[in-house]
């Protein structure tokens, strides 16, 4: 498994546990630092992990209110745990992460979808960010 790909795995862990748990972010991402630091059986949290994160914190209103905006039929709070995490870190990486490639971008995040989710989410995440890679060049900006 490549380490990119690694790395966006811990990162959509990190955002699903701060999601289930209610807890921001950044704090759970602390805490799986703390617990590499203390526990030999926790994997490091490498620094593309806490460059996700830390984004995804950073624009996470935005982030948010496009997945609501262009997810069609879906509301946030009724949109698989799963599927609106793996949306938001790709969300994130899509819009704000100028180094990694669109089509990588997307199609990690529908290997993601894939292993975490259901039958019909690969498809339904493909969707949406292919509509967002569409729409790019406006998105940065705050509306």
């Amino acid at each position: 498994m490549a380490a990119r790909y690694k790395a966006r795995k811990r990162a959509f862990q990190i955002l699903f546990e701060s999601d289930q748990r209610d807890v921001a972010v950044r704090t759970v991402l602390a805490d799986w630092m703390r617990l590499a630091r203390t526990d030999d059986r926790q994997p490091p949290v490498n620094e593309y992990t806490m460059q996700l994160v830390e984004g995804y914190a950073e624009h996470t209103d935005r982030i948010d209110e496009l997945i609501a905006t262009y997810a069609v039929g879906w509301t946030l709070d009724r949109m698989p745990v799963v599927d609106r995490n793996i949306l938001r870190l790709g969300a994130y990486e899509l819009i704000w992460e100028d180094g990694v490639p669109d089509a990588v971008v997307i199609d990690e995040a529908v290997q993601l979808a894939k292993e975490f989710s259901t039958d019909d989410s690969p498809a339904f995440v493909n969707g949406l960010l292919g509509r967002l890679k569409e729409l790019k060049p406006t998105l940065r900006r705050a509306p």
